[in-house]
């Protein structure tokens, strides 16, 4: 299937691209950069340079490729976590996320793309009963740098899931640990391996209905037991 993965040098990108091409995919990868389009090539993806907050040069950059998929992993964040600069950095993450769904999802229905899978977050749950399902609310209330969060991911769930003309599908991440992130180990519920993150995203080319589903690990926080039931999502997954 010939895929297009937004964000593609990213934390997720770095550990989905070798799963995509062991699942015989044709893979595209986003970029801005020349520099990240040379890595892309070294690893066989096909490198698609374009600012994805553009919205005329996304429709144009995917229309030329063409993609059955697109997979939205696009995010903003520094490679070490800084507790100081939080509001900041969610403000900038939160800017670039929104314009990333709506630039992808306009141009996913432009090209005749069948499914578009994005990226969300299973730690944005307003306070209440645990484990947190799929239906239970965003915490459309927060606050700060929290705030701009939860409206990012409401934005980009929203548009994947209510655009018509395509299957939209949402993958509501816990907190990643592990090669690549800002934690090698657990830092907070739900927690989530960032290869099991990325197997998700590869089980839902091919599997699940459209909607949300919750990916994490089985520590309380949030139920996954409709990722695991109509992706066949394991959190105990991990790259050899």
């Amino acid at each position: 299937m010939r895929i297009l993965l937004a964000g593609a040098t990213g934390v997720i990108g770095h550990r989905l691209v070798p799963l995509l091409f062991g699942a015989g995919h044709e893979v595209g990868g986003t970029t801005r950069s020349r520099h990240k389009a040379a890595l892309l090539e070294g690893w066989g993806v096909s490198p698609v340079i374009v600012d994805v907050r553009n919205t005329g040069a996304s429709i144009e950059a995917v229309d030329g490729f063409k993609p059955e998929v697109i997979i939205d992993q696009v995010t903003d964040l520094p490679q070490v976590f800084d507790p100081a600069n939080f509001d900041e950095v969610a403000r900038r993450n939160a800017a670039t996320r929104k314009a990333a769904a709506r630039n992808l999802v306009q141009a996913a229905v432009r090209a005749g793309t069948r499914r578009v899978i994005a990226q969300s977050l299973a730690f944005a749950y307003a306070p209440g009963p645990e484990p947190h399902l799929e239906t239970d609310p965003l915490d459309i209330g927060a606050e700060g740098g929290r705030a701009l969060m939860v409206d990012a991911v409401a934005t980009t769930e929203r548009l994947v899931t209510e655009t018509p003309g395509f299957e939209g599908i949402v993958l509501r991440y816990g907190y990643f640990y592990g090669p690549g992130t800002w934690f090698a180990r657990p830092g907070g519920k739900p927690a989530l391996h960032v290869d099991a993150a990325a197997s998700a995203a590869l089980l839902a080319v091919t599997r699940g209905k459209p909607g949300i589903y919750n990916i994490a690990e089985d520590d309380g926080a949030v139920s996954t037991a409709k990722a695991r039931a109509e992706l066949g999502f394991d959190p105990s997954f991990r790259l050899a």
